[in-house]
């Protein structure tokens, strides 16, 4: 309670929409509210109380705009929150006002704690006790489901427990099999010792076809690949597989020597080649999200893409998803299109809406999804999927793929254990995402901005009038000059590990907390916060608007799927990872998100759900995909009507034209041939023996074409002159 100044506050009045309302509005550990009496409809009924609840967390962004005497005008705090309410308070006193606003920022931005959110002093009612969510989703329970069981004559797979500590696996052998060593060796490159390998993660997405959609978490997926190739049947049998010695000091074994000559043995064993594996006739495919130009600027950094010299097998395509810099400031370009709801009844700004280009990313998005699902589905081919680090765009490329490959992730129970697998249990990092410790960045005095004021990195505001800080701003306009063509600002890594974007300042050394410190208060990094999730679960709206009577859930259970990541009322999304989740308790301290929605269940299904699955009817198909030329605003989560997002202004996101399937498509790199770069400005990282030679042009495009990724008549590029600001948008494809 010390962070309360005011616990409450009478005679105040809230704007919404235009909508006046007079109440009380109440400061509590957790949560502001604001209780009224709406206006009387009908002369013989008395209207009852109400409350408007806002957790903390869910503040967005909030200005508080003092009032001095002279104004003749009334105080008032202006939020922005991250489930679109916008609304404005006044007060008739300015001292209670700063009261208020400043308890607001101390409730949301001081805590410096996880454990001091709403989830962890939470108590469920009535029906939620009955439920236990936590239990919904079990690894093994689901591999058997997909078919994977225990290894067997008939079976591939080994199901391998050598992370069920969460111990670091290099150097610690304890009780691990050979098969184990060989899998370590896989994960890890000798020269990267204390890489990170959490994020390892194998799915089947096509029940009757095991074949797969592979999500890896690291960029050089050399390592992914030979350790499916000793577990599973798909190359050769582990046992055949020439073992490197191992040092008496340590249980490290050299990965490149096992991958080297697995490697090797597909190019020579003609008695593999000729065995009929599933997927080995198809034509393999490897995933990287990142537009080509930012997978190779992060190679300076050891963060670059596979040399499709050593995957013969697979074709490379990037996909050129923005990263979350770019997600980041879409979203926020939306929030400005609808910043002013809360004083005026009219409809957002529909032009900068469109200059969001939030409908451009999600199209972008499912573009990847239909090639992933159409490669698995249909092709019957193998696809690997990977990013920069692989927790955010791998695991909305992975999860909305499985949506639309597998019947069961479809219903209310499938999408919660997709959630819980490809997003919860992958590492997707929530609390760095979601930023639920807030930042004193995203609180406002307005008049401090006056005369050319600028906030601090702590929220304080420098003093001086605009004239001394014009050599401030000149070096801001000749940075902003200088940075404005690298338009996704991917993300490098200082030399303490830290992820910066390439316009970010340089890490201060000096001055920096102890280690102790910094462990126990933790705060948000405004920088690698982003709207990753919500771009999944605005994707699956796509899908569920376009299909309505495919999904067992309705779209309000995405939507208050969002509220919740948001409330920090339950447990489940708290953390950034699985050994976070064990370490902190969450299962016997906190409640899972789960328990809200399975016990009020029949709110949230789809009444035009219809579960008959069969291939031969048209609508009951087993497989699912994305209309990309129909991706339209959601307008409920905005809280707008669907004629202020959707009106006659409204022009659907087309489809690209010069690419390949339907997306852009359009560069294409083999040993021999390459297409779609030029001779004068290839990217950076491509050898220049490698461009420009076009004599194999139409052999690689009937490839192409074959492989399910050509559009029609197998073009892999446009006809029409190019402009950088096309190769920035456009999907490339590097081919061996």
């Amino acid at each position: 309670m010390e962070k309360i100044r005011v616990s409450k506050v009478e005679d105040v009045t809230l704007l919404r929409q235009g909508i006046k309302l007079e109440g009380t509005l109440h400061l509590t550990p957790h949560h502001l509210i604001f209780s009224y009496t709406p206006h009387q409809t009908q002369p013989d009924s008395k209207p009852r109380p109400r409350e408007l609840w806002i957790t903390y967390p869910m503040i967005a962004f909030c200005s508080y705009r003092p009032a001095p005497p002279a104004s003749h005008q009334s105080p008032s705090i202006r939020l922005r929150c991250r489930d679109f309410v916008f609304v404005a308070f006044h007060f008739l006193a300015e001292n209670k006002a700063r009261d208020v606003y400043d308890s607001i920022k101390s409730l949301t931005c001081k805590l410096g704690k996880i454990e001091k959110l709403y989830a962890f002093s939470y108590r469920a009612q009535g029906p939620e006790k009955e439920v236990n969510g936590w239990d919904i989703y079990d690894p093994r329970r689901e591999f058997r489901r997909q078919g994977i069981g225990e290894k067997n004559a008939d079976r591939g797979w080994r199901i391998s427990k050598i992370n069920m500590t969460y111990q670091p696996l290099v150097g610690v052998r304890q009780n691990r099999s050979v098969q184990d060593e060989k899998l370590v060796a896989a994960i890890f490159d000798t020269s990267q010792p204390d890489a990170d390998s959490s994020n390892n993660t194998q799915s089947t997405s096509h029940p009757n076809s095991q074949s797969n959609s592979q999500s890896n978490s690291q960029s050089n997926s050399q390592s992914t690949s030979s350790s499916m190739i000793s577990e599973g049947k798909t190359v050769a049998e582990p046992a055949s597989v020439h073992m490197p010695s191992v040092s008496g000091e340590s249980s490290f074994v050299d990965a490149e020597a096992i991958e080297d000559e697995t490697l090797a043995r597909v190019g020579r064993d003609t008695s593999l080649q000729n065995t009929r594996i599933y997927g080995a006739q198809q034509h393999n495919i490897i995933i990287d999200a990142r537009p080509a130009v930012n997978a190779f600027a992060n190679q300076a950094v050891g963060m670059g893409s596979e040399n499709m010299d050593n995957y013969k097998f697979a074709t490379k395509a990037f996909l050129g998803i923005d990263n979350i810099h770019v997600m980041r400031d879409s979203l926020n370009k939306v929030m400005d299109a609808l910043k002013d709801t809360d004083l005026t009844p009219l409809g957002p700004n529909r032009e900068v809406l469109a200059k969001s280009n939030w409908l451009k990313h999600i199209s972008g998005i499912l573009d990847g999804v239909n090639m992933i699902a159409r490669q698995v589905g249909i092709h019957h081919s193998h696809v690997l999927i990977h990013c920069s680090d692989g927790w955010d765009r791998t695991s909305q490329l992975s999860a909305l793929s499985q949506l639309c490959l597998d019947p069961y992730y479809r219903t209310l129970e499938g999408f919660i254990v997709l959630i819980e697998k490809d997003w919860v249990s992958f590492g997707h990092q929530f609390r760095h995402r979601s930023g639920f410790l807030n930042s004193e960045k995203w609180f406002e005095v307005e008049n401090e901005r006056i005369g050319g004021n600028r906030r601090m990195e702590n929220g304080a505001s420098t003093g001086g009038g605009g004239g001394g800080n014009a050599f401030e701003d000149a070096l801001l306009r000749a940075k902003g000059f200088f940075n404005k063509k690298n338009e996704s600002r991917e993300s490098l890594v200082d030399e303490d590990g830290e992820l910066q974007p390439f316009d970010s300042p340089p890490t201060s050394k000096t001055g920096s907390p102890a280690r102790g410190a910094a462990e126990d208060r933790l705060i948000t990094k405004v920088k690698e916060t982003s709207p990753v999730f919500h771009q999944f679960l605005d994707a699956t709206y796509q899908m569920l608007y376009q299909h309505p009577s495919r999904f067992e859930f309705n779209e309000r259970f995405l939507r208050r799927l969002l509220y919740h990541l948001y409330s920090c009322q339950y447990g489940t999304f708290l953390y950034d990872n699985e050994k976070q989740r064990m370490e902190a308790g969450v299962r016997d301290k906190t409640r899972s998100v789960w328990d809200y929605f399975l016990s009020r269940k029949e709110q949230f299904l789809n009444e035009k759900y219809d579960p008959v699955i069969d291939d031969n009817q048209k609508g009951r198909e087993r497989l699912l995909f994305p209309k990309t030329s129909e991706i339209r605003w959601w307008p409920e989560i905005f809280g707008r009507t669907d004629a202020e997002m959707n009106g006659p202004f409204h022009t659907p996101t087309q489809p690209q034209q010069d690419g390949i399937g339907g997306t852009a498509l359009i560069a294409a790199e083999s040993a021999d041939v390459s297409t779609g770069f030029t001779a004068t400005s290839p990217p950076a990282g491509i050898p220049s023996s490698r461009i420009g030679q076009i004599a194999g042009h139409n052999k690689l495009s009937s490839g192409l074409a074959r492989m399910g990724l050509a559009g029609e008549g197998g073009s892999p590029g446009p006809s029409r002159p190019r402009t950088p600001h096309d190769a920035r948008q456009e999907m490339e494809v590097e081919m061996h």
